[in-house]
């Protein structure tokens, strides 16, 4: 992919970041795609995603991803002078994002009534899991779970067929980035109340509220039960692997009927409405089951694409990466850690006056503090080693 030389849509936006894990780091990096100044805010340990595999030459690539762009300051929250210093940076600051556990940031004097008496522009967002206040406030709530906890996973095992006596194991963690996009969403809007009154605003992201708000049809029919359970479209066995094939209307109902060679499955009393379809649906699958299991997965996907219905192959991760529709859009941008060349996602929107992609750099722990407090605050370079002397700034050789 050729540079971007475009400027981006939040060049001049400062946002201290003050998230470590998943969710909060995911809002933030779209953030820097988009050329916000994010200096993460660590603990002198750093954000112990820095050690999560993969790793290469003692970086980790899972970190990277969700903190390219990014710089770095390590400071000691627990000393007053880190504190201090915090303070000052939050009057040059636009926006700041945190993931504490409810209560920790006000026992700093960090929280949102504070801070925004020293800024009053300031938009400041806080993703716990629950919300900040209320009963499971200060509950621990990682993503797996808040899946269980909001009903994904027992809606996903209502979906499931045979014997499944158990919610199936999840290593995606859906509620972490489905989480930080919406607390990105919240920070835009924030940021152009701030733009037009002057005044910022505080943003309480709760991941469990964006759970059950992904859960569209399943809250209504949780309130209002269907007479029988809606039809899934489910994997279609070919000879070397599967296809989901997703007759959504008559008209594909028909094409597909005609493009598997069995034009008389439109006149079959069993499938001649979505109605009757719904019906005998698991006998519809079996057919497409019978079609499908001689030939590759490609040939009936193949097969769909030309008679027009949506259909497609189950392709692993790695192979996804390498997809025209991916490759085509510049989905995936190439960075280097220091340790060697690899691949990140793009934020999934473009504009056509702006850049919107990550950004070649991976900040080291730390490693951007002294330069931020002398360029954001002028400090003196005896002002910064007194910083360090006292233990609240920390900077990893």
């Amino acid at each position: 992919m050729t540079a971007d030389t475009r400027p981006g849509i939040l060049d001049g936006v400062r946002v201290l970041d003050f998230t470590a894990m998943m969710s909060g780091p995911y809002a933030t990096r779209l953030m820097a795609d988009l050329g916000a100044e994010v200096v993460k805010v660590e603990p002198p340990e750093g954000d112990h995603i820095r050690m999560r595999p993969p790793r290469r030459q003692g970086r980790s690539t899972y970190f990277a991803q969700l903190n390219a762009g990014k710089k770095s300051i390590a400071l000691d929250l627990k000393k007053p002078e880190a504190i201090a210093a915090i303070r000052e940076l939050v009057v040059r600051c636009d926006v700041v994002v945190e993931n504490y556990r409810p209560g920790v940031m006000k026992r700093l004097g960090l929280d949102y009534a504070s801070l925004s008496a020293l800024n009053p522009k300031l938009v400041y967002c806080s993703i716990s899991g629950f919300g900040q206040e209320g009963a499971w406030a200060g509950r621990s709530a990682y993503a797996p779970v808040l899946q269980a906890a909001s009903g994904y996973d027992m809606a996903n095992l209502d979906y499931q067929e045979g014997d499944i006596e158990r919610p199936l194991k999840n290593g995606i963690f859906v509620a972490d980035v489905l989480g930080g996009s919406l607390a990105f969403g919240a920070i835009q809007a924030a940021l152009f109340r701030a733009a037009r009154t002057g005044q910022g605003d505080q943003v309480d992201l709760s991941l469990m509220d964006a759970m059950l708000g992904m859960l569209v049809y399943e809250c209504q029919e949780a309130q209002f039960p269907a007479e029988r359970r809606r039809p899934l479209y489910k994997p279609t066995r070919a000879s070397d692997g599967f296809v989901i094939i997703a007759p959504v209307s008559q008209n594909n109902f028909e094409a597909l009927a005609r493009g598997v060679g069995h034009p008389e499955w439109i006149g079959d009393p069993r499938f001649s409405t979505g109605t009757e379809r719904e019906h005998h649906w698991s006998e519809l699958m079996q057919l497409l089951d019978d079609w499908a299991a001689p030939q590759t997965a490609a040939d009936c996907e193949a097969a769909m694409h030309a008679a027009g219905v949506p259909c497609s192959r189950y392709y692993t991760v790695r192979e996804a990466m390498q997809l025209p529709p991916l490759v085509e859009r510049g989905a995936l941008q190439t960075i280097d850690d220091g340790a060697g060349a690899f691949q990140v996602p793009n934020p999934a929107f473009r504009f056509a006056h702006t850049a919107a992609h990550a950004r070649n750099r991976v900040a080291g722990l730390g490693e951007d503090g002294p330069a931020l407090l002398a360029d954001w605050l002028n400090w003196s370079e005896p002002r910064i080693a007194a910083l360090r002397e006292q233990g609240a700034l920390h900077v990893k050789a």
